[in-house]
């Protein structure tokens, strides 16, 4: 692979896209009118979902120049070189090989990088968290008392954090029946005091995830959390307060997702029971690794693999289908093409699915860590816009809340919308309003009604003289006039499984990659986060009372930190 990033905008593609926009006039009333087969054209599967892109502000003529601007910068060879463990993180020298968790066992030939065995190290690891969580689930595992674990709490930050949170909250109907898991990340110590309380600690299991185990967050956590361990169980007397009863206790309810086995042993964790992964996977791309070790508890080993094979379904979608049916990178290219040329700034994640609440939130880190630059993977300056602001919340909620800024407001938003065919909870409403729901209706057919209305709204808004038909007052039919070509994007599944949840989570993780890819940047470094961590180790001093340190901050924060030891009680 070439060290020197194709800047976009000096391809010919590029400047065709340009003079392409420059008479662009969406007109999605038009285009299905003129087109009835546009939105079967437009539709593709990639393993078990269905993505429909026919609403967004494109034409053939668009797909076509975005996919041709993909092979000028080289999408194809960086799609391989990625899979292949070329070290495209540059500015870290370091393959990106989070695909490589999920990888097929016995896949021929063996993935060997660096001259390390990928798929052996993989298979290791996967097999030694599973026969720890089968121990955990049966009761085999068991507290410094002999008693089963009955609470999980996973203490990590970031991608330790927000991956486990949000496919724990996604497939929550496959809970083990007795078990609950927790997440702590926020160094807030409410955060903390909150998730431990209630709790039983001779039936609670602590999981600390931290590669390096030296985040501050992390490990400030996991020592309240051990201290809360070691009181509650004085409290209790179950042990005494000595300390190799206090060791005993810390072996037995303490593991740790790490691979500094001697920080893990300092702690007091056996560093048998360290699960590690490696510098090749990325924080926001490691949920399907050992960082999974709580999901591999509470859904169990088997349901574990679904969602890995899940993200392997959309792999190898990616890598092999052709550029113009393959939707991770179509739907990358249309992301660039509302940046760059048509001016978006966010792009919401609307999930018509309450499982899925959590997903916006983990895209945020996903999607905005990793092309959140300003600087190419050659360290030159970017040649255009780059990254999106990524939001959203699930429907109907957002409906009530934010929907009339997208509806109607002056802003282009492309959105994403997400939903499942078969519920997790089939309900019906046995006795209706009278009006609206009939008695007996089923639930989530009312519930996918406004999946399907919203994007419908979107495309095809409702014209002044549509307005007016209805009787509307002359003086009110331009507040209820809706300007249509708002674009969607509709993915579909028939259920959410452990198998297309991996399958949703792969589409994001290539579709970043694509944009990436587009504007030459490196999508797997976050150099970005590193500047207000080391200050707040410089500042820490100044808030606890060190008027030396005090002094030789800016006024602003000077006059900050007095406010707060001031009223600090």
């Amino acid at each position: 692979m070439t060290s020197t990033p194709v800047d976009p905008t000096t391809t010919a593609a590029w400047g065709e896209l340009y003079g392409h926009y420059q008479d662009f006039r969406g007109d999605l009333r038009g285009w299905f009118a003129d087109d009835p087969a546009r939105a079967e054209r437009m539709s593709h599967t990639a393993g078990d979902l269905l993505v429909d892109l026919s609403k967004n502000l494109a034409t053939d003529g668009t797909t076509e120049l975005l996919v041709r601007l993909a092979r000028e910068v080289r999408l194809p060879e960086r799609i391989e070189a990625m899979f292949t463990g070329e070290h495209i993180n540059v500015t870290e020298d370091r393959a990106v090989l989070h695909t490589a968790l999920r990888r097929a066992p016995g896949t021929q030939p063996p993935l060997v990088v660096d001259g390390q065995d990928v798929d052996a190290d993989v298979a290791a690891e996967l097999d030694k968290l599973s026969a720890f969580a089968d121990d955990v689930r049966s009761g085999a595992w068991t507290g410094v008392t002999g008693k089963p674990v009955r609470t999980v709490v996973n203490i990590g930050i970031g991608g330790s954090d927000l991956g486990p949170v949000m496919v724990y909250e996604a497939l929550a109907p496959y809970l083990k029946d007795g078990l609950e898991v927790r997440f702590v990340s926020n160094i807030d110590p409410t955060d903390i005091a909150q998730k431990t309380a209630g709790l039983d600690p001779e039936t609670t299991l602590f999981i600390v995830a931290s590669k390096t185990f030296g985040t501050l967050e992390t490990l400030t956590n996991a020592r309240l959390a051990r201290a809360w361990l070691w009181e509650q169980l004085q409290a209790g007397g179950a042990i005494e307060d000595d300390a190799d009863a206090k060791q005993a206790a810390v072996r037995a309810h303490f593991v740790a997702v790490s691979t500094a086995l001697d920080k893990v042993a300092a702690f007091g964790i056996d560093p048998a029971n360290a699960f590690g992964f490696w510098d090749w996977v990325g924080g926001r791309y490691s949920v399907d690794s050992a960082i999974g070790t709580s999901l591999a508890i509470a859904f169990g080993p088997d349901r574990f693999r679904e969602l890995l094979a899940g993200f392997r379904a959309m792999d190898e979608h990616f890598r092999t289908a052709p550029l113009e049916r393959n939707v991770p990178a179509l739907m990358g290219l249309l992301n660039v093409w509302y940046v760059n040329f048509l001016g978006a700034h966010t792009h919401a994640v609307l999930p018509y699915a309450q499982q899925l609440h959590r997903f916006p939130a983990y895209l945020q880190q996903l999607t905005m860590e990793s092309n959140g630059k300003s600087v190419r993977w050659d360290g030159s300056p970017v040649s255009t816009q780059t990254g999106e602001v990524f939001w959203g919340e699930p429907g109907t909620n957002g409906q009530h809340a934010f929907y009339q800024l997208i509806h109607q407001g002056t802003r282009l938003i492309p959105a994403d919308f997400i939903a499942v065919a078969n519920p997790a909870y089939p309900l019906s409403d046995a006795e209706g309003d009278g009006k609206a729901v009939a008695a007996g209706a089923d639930v989530h057919e009312l519930f996918l009604a406004n999946f399907f209305a919203q994007t419908k709204a979107l495309a095809f808004g409702k014209t002044a003289d549509e307005v007016r038909a209805e009787g509307t007052d002359e003086a009110l039919v331009s507040a209820r006039t809706f300007s249509g070509n708002r674009p969607t994007t509709s993915i579909m599944a028939p259920a959410l499984t452990p198998s297309v949840l991996g399958q949703l989570v792969a589409l994001y993780e290539h579709i970043t990659f694509v944009q990436g890819v587009v504007w030459g940047i490196d999508s797997f470094d976050q150099w970005g986060v590193e500047l207000g961590k080391k200050l707040a180790l410089e500042v820490a001093p100044a808030v606890s009372g060190d008027d030396a340190a005090l002094g030789a901050q800016d006024s602003s924060t000077q006059a900050l930190i007095r406010y707060y030891r001031e009223h600090r009680a």
